[in-house]
């Protein structure tokens, strides 16, 4: 619960900075609201085409009495949109951070050189920056489609997809979005995207207390433009204790449980100094 909680501070304390920063605030709003045009019209397509694509995908309830084909295409309606949904908040961050890449690193790097220091990143040019962030934006989306698509299939369980998937989808989508937002900072230090997986997989808590309440208030129109400069000065903060810079950070309780590392706290890899494995 502690590790659910400074999750939750990190996101405040990320808004609180951007609200007493305007100019920083400004700046980083402005990819978002590029972004949020594209994703409206992509939304208003699917809202235009959606009886269409229900009857396209239940063709064998054509046949079917009245009043089963349209409670099934309701059913099947509702989920497409929750699934469609959840994956907008999912890439929305995503494809924010790529059309912003050159704003939110500089949005970064100023909170953290407000916190003491800021880790020197590698000398790429630009192109290959987003060419990076492309590829691990691209790699995570297929990471989470490996939960997402048997989660929404889950959906038509009676009961169970009317309740705990829902949940469970909210709760990969929320991590996902941590670690899609932590890359700013772990893409600067040279951590890989798997070890970047690793490294929130072993504070599981800490990236579910941090992405959950963001995935539900970006369900809030116009919530995720206004809430994405401070989402990602929160990520900065939550980069820093990750990897054991954050001199605020509380250590982990004795005997807690272990993570993917075998040792508690986040292991070797969250310590000051981590590098990649050679070769």
């Amino acid at each position: 619960m502690r590790e659910l909680a400074a999750g939750i501070r990190y996101l405040g304390r990320g808004q609180r900075w951007v609200l007493g920063h305007g100019r920083w605030l400004g700046f980083g709003l402005l990819p978002a609201l590029i972004t949020l045009v594209l994703y409206a019209a992509a939304l208003a397509a699917l809202a235009f085409w959606a009886d269409d694509v229900v009857a396209w995908a239940t063709p064998f309830a054509d046949d079917w009495a009245s009043p089963w084909p349209g409670l099934l295409r309701g059913v099947f309606a509702v989920l497409l949109w929750v699934a469609v949904l959840l994956l907008a908040v999912l890439t929305f961050t995503a494809v924010t951070l790529l059309v912003g890449d050159p704003f939110y690193e500089r949005l970064s790097e100023e909170v953290e050189r407000s916190e003491g220091d800021c880790p020197e990143g590698a000398d790429r040019p630009l192109w290959q920056e987003l060419w990076i962030s492309l590829r691990d934006s691209l790699y995570l989306l297929w990471r989470a489609s490996l939960w997402g698509v048997p989660l929404f299939f889950l959906g038509f369980v009676p009961v169970l997809g009317q309740t705990v998937v829902p949940a469970a989808g909210f709760a990969v989508a929320g991590f996902f979005l941590t670690v899609e937002l932590a890359s700013v900072g772990l893409q600067r230090r040279d951590v890989p995207v798997r070890e970047r997986l690793r490294l929130l997989r072993g504070r599981r808590a800490l990236a579910l207390g941090f992405g959950v309440p963001l995935v539900l208030l970006y369900l809030l129109p116009l919530a995720a433009v206004v809430l994405m400069p401070g989402a990602v000065a929160g990520a900065a903060l939550l980069v820093r204790d990750l990897m054991g810079e954050d001199g605020a950070a509380e250590p982990a309780p004795p005997g807690g449980p272990e993570t993917a590392a075998g040792v508690p706290g986040g292991g070797p890899a969250t310590a000051p100094g981590w590098a990649p494995p050679r070769g």
